[in-house]
């Protein structure tokens, strides 16, 4: 995976954390001031924009909030201001001078939260910000009362194998977890690569493609409708049919996918792609546990202390990351072991999966669960005691 550690960081954290944005011209009241305070719980950032320069969606990862200048004499911005809110669903704020009565109904049918006259005095901005944060918090009651949990499997590199374990290990834990009426889901967002659907011989009618376009009529029953089921009861809700860029989708969209994925399954698997990007970030600030699958290799193992600091640079070390090496061999000519992994990433191997290329590759070859080829075998042995540990790790009872 790749990453320009270069950008400040722009992924959105879902929580408390998140930043309001000003985007405000600062032609009257003294703006600097703002900067660094807070309002409402959130931090404030400026962002001053030049004469007829416009926002654009990229200003708005990474926080919780926007608050936006428009002017009255200018349309474009007013329209601008409309764009973003159909395309966003990340709270804005409009700002304008002295705005007429009209102004302030085409706003907020446009989808402004609010309209916050200028020059902005922190009170105002206070004010208009607590039912934002009314919202943040509702939200984060009902994250915690509910059963819902999601498990994102990052690779060091590509070719380790990590969607087939991630496609197995979903089919097995659906399996598991409907014995005591729950379902999982399995989010497949490799938007240019991803075959989770296709390795287990399913063809969906409406994949992420679908999901995207959808916009902010993205809810649980199209959700719905897009799950392909299968039999171990298993929702997957699959990547596009086509090679789609990475930057289709965006902080906001991929949340809102996932949120409402686990509001409708319980349990979500997310299989990200290869290269890091804003939404993939903040995916995994979001993720209750991480697997990270890398090979018994130097290679591999030097990718994966890459990417463990890359995440430790974006500010994400605390979250839980669980090493999974993959296609394991034991032996006593292996030149490089398990102790020496732990040594190279600086944690410990959580598990091992074992090198099993004939069962794996017949599974996917007739797209089917590996049970269904050896019903015993060291690798079943092995997704048994993955699936059971992340079952434990979640706090999941069975």
């Amino acid at each position: 995976m790749s990453y320009d550690q270069s950008e400040s960081r722009q992924w959105r954290a879902s929580g408390r954390d998140a930043p309001v944005r000003l985007f405000l011209t600062g032609a009257e009241g003294d703006t600097g001031a703002l900067a660094g305070a807070q309002a409402a719980g959130f931090p404030i950032e400026l962002s001053m924009l030049d004469d007829g320069r416009l926002v654009e969606m990229e200003h708005l990862e990474g926080v919780a909030a926007a608050v936006i200048q428009v002017s009255v004499d200018n349309d474009a911005t007013v329209k601008r201001f409309a764009e973003l809110a159909a395309a966003t669903n990340t709270p804005l704020l409009a700002a304008a001078f002295d705005p007429p009565l009209a102004l302030v109904r085409t706003l907020v049918r446009a989808g402004a939260h609010d309209v916050i006259p200028l020059p902005l005095e922190l009170d105002d901005l206070e004010t208009s910000l607590k039912p934002v944060r009314a919202q943040f918090d509702a939200d984060a009651v009902r994250a915690q009362a509910s059963d819902s949990r999601m498990v994102t499997v990052i690779k060091a590199e590509g070719g380790v194998g990590a969607t087939a374990l991630a496609v197995q290990l979903a089919t097995r834990f659906a399996a598991s977890e409907n014995k005591v009426g729950r379902e999982v889901a399995l989010l497949d967002l490799d938007v240019q690569f991803g075959d989770a659907a296709f390795q287990l011989g399913l063809r969906p009618k409406i994949n992420l493609s679908d999901l995207i376009e959808a916009g902010n009529r993205l809810d649980g029953d199209l959700l719905r409708q897009a799950a392909a089921a299968h039999p171990s009861g298993l929702n997957i809700l699959s990547a596009p049919e086509e090679i789609t860029p990475l930057e289709a989708l965006n902080s906001d969209r991929a949340l809102a996918l996932a949120d409402i994925a686990m509001r409708e399954f319980g349990t979500v698997f997310v299989d990200l792609p290869t290269n890091w990007t804003n939404w993939s970030l903040s995916l995994l600030a979001k993720s209750d546990l991480v697997l990270m699958v890398c090979e018994l290799t130097i290679p591999s193992l030097h990718r994966a202390r890459r990417q463990l600091d890359l995440l430790a640079n974006q500010e994400l070390g605390e979250v839980d990351i669980r090493v999974v090496v993959n296609r394991f061999e034991k032996g006593l000519f292996k030149k490089v072991t398990a102790e020496d992994a732990e040594r190279v990433l600086g944690r410990p191997v959580a598990y091992t999966v074992v090198n099993d290329h004939a069962t794996m590759t017949a599974a996917i070859e007739r797209g089917v669960p590996i049970g269904e080829i050896r019903r015993r075998s060291p690798l079943s042995r092995d997704l048994d005691l993955l699936d059971a540990g992340i079952a434990a790790a979640m706090g999941l009872e069975r």
